[in-house]
This record gives structure tokens, sequence and C-alpha cells, in this order.
């Protein structure tokens, strides 16, 4: 699949979440539990909009941000807001947050959920991640919640980030990465790559890959196996054994190589 295809389809399964017909990055669990596992509380469900949590999220960067009030924090793949508003209670009225989405019905969720719940200082654009529609210099952070992985060309995506960030802004992200490469069956699903899977680097390439745009103190602060082996509740990887006629043998064997990492780094103070 060439890189215009590949954001064509995961466009088109991530429209669809918004419809139920499908999940995200593989997980059973209901959207509440799933947020619960990667590092969300029961107060972040609850002071967002309902709707805004889709249970798509591989982490919570914005607990690991450290956010400061009055900071501008751009939002990458920001699909139905969650992280969005959870970011607002922290810098405030006098912070700013903008959500980047390539989905138009993610964007027109999202922007109905900031009406919903009075975010004023929450807007949402339409764009690719690698080619940011935000002005150089303009963030204090960017955050990212399983969705570079999803990019078929994430050194631009580093790179953008980097071009966006003021000098000394931070870079904070939740992420898929591999510890080996995967077998050529799932490596090449269409539904693996929406899952979150196929697209997926391996830990030391995604690193490179940040530390090449030129972003320095490049830390992996958390880490943890991401589980893919419940495949009686989960859609996505239904759909990978179907369409690539793989075992439940071969799927467990893959749930090792798949690790969800939380990455900080920071654009150099000059």
């Amino acid at each position: 699949m060439g890189r215009r295809d590949i954001k064509t389809e995961v466009r088109k399964g991530y429209a669809k979440i918004l419809k139920d017909e499908t999940r995200g990055c593989g997980c059973a669990d209901t959207k509440e539990e799933t947020s619960k596992r990667v590092g969300y509380t029961e107060t972040d469900l609850d002071t967002v909009p309902e709707g805004a949590n889709l249970g798509l999220g591989c982490g919570n960067p914005v607990a690991l941000a450290s956010l400061k009030g009055g900071e501008t924090v751009v939002d990458l793949g920001s699909g139905a807001g969650f992280d969005c508003f959870l970011a607002a209670n922290k810098v405030g009225k006098s912070g700013r947050i903008i959500g980047v989405d390539m989905t138009p019905d993610m964007l027109d969720e999202a922007r109905q959920n900031a009406r919903k719940g009075e975010y004023p200082n929450v807007e949402f654009r339409l764009g690719e991640i690698e080619n940011l529609p935000v002005a150089d210099n303009v963030a204090d952070v960017i955050i990212s919640n399983c969705v570079i992985n999803l990019s078929p060309d994430k050194e631009r995506v580093f790179q953008e980030a980097f071009r966006v960030l003021k000098a000394g802004g931070r870079l904070m992200i939740s992420d898929l990465v591999l510890t080996k490469e995967l077998p050529d069956t799932i490596r090449n699903s269409v539904q693996a790559y929406i899952g979150c899977i196929s697209g997926a680097l391996l830990r030391d390439d995604y690193l490179e890959a940040i530390k090449s745009a030129g972003f320095e103190n490049v830390k992996v602060v958390d880490a943890n196996s991401f589980p893919l082996d419940n495949l009686a509740a989960d859609p996505t990887l239904r759909s990978i054994v179907e369409e690539a006629n793989i075992t439940v043998e071969e799927i467990k064997h893959v749930s090792g190589m798949v690790v969800s990492i939380k990455v900080h780094a920071q654009k150099p103070a000059s």
C-alpha cells in the first residue's frame, strides 16, 4: 500500500469508530475500562464532555506532560477531543489548545464536544500530522496518543512537531512500538494498520526518528506490554485474523512484540 492509500484507509477506519462499527488500538474493554487501564483516572473521565472519550489511546500523555497555566498545547491526532479537554483543564482559560485531525467526522464530533463542554480556548483544525496547520514556534507542549504509529512518514511528523514547538518546548507522547519485526501477514494487513499494530516502528528506530528531528533529552518514561490476544471480544483483531488467515497462536506470539511507551523529549532552548 502506498502512503496515500494508507491514509485513506486509516481515515475510513476511524470514521467508522464514531458509529461503533469497529474499535481502535486493539482493546476489548469498554471505553472507560480501556482508558483507566492505560492511565486515566475516574476524575479524568468525569471532567470531559460526553462522547469525547473513544477509548482509543495507549497511555495518558496529559498526565505526564506537566502542563502549566497559560501554555499552548497542540494535540497530534486529536480525535473526539478527549486529551484536548483534559489539557484545557490544566492550562486554564489563559491557555490555548489546538487539536489536529485528518478525519472530518472526528473534527465534527470534537467541535460539538467543545461547544457542549464550553471550551472557548480549544480549537480543532483539519490537517495531517505530517503537515501541521500550525505556525512555527507556537506550542509550549505537543502531545499525541497512539496516533503517530498510524503515519507512514513518522520522521516528517517529528520534524513538524519540532517546527511548531517554541524553543525549549516539550514533546510528550504515548505510542506503540515493536520489540521485533512483525510477520509479513500482519505487517501487510490494512486492518492491522488501522488497529495501530502494523504501522508501528521498532523501538530504537522510533526514538532515533525523534532525535534526528533535532530533539534532545529523549527519554522513555514508561513502557508496558500491550495485550493483543483477547480475540473473542476484539473486532480489530478478528478482522486481522479473517483478512490474513492467521492463527490465534500467531496473534499471541505477536502480542509480545508490541509495547506501549511514553516518551518525553525537548526542543533545544536555543
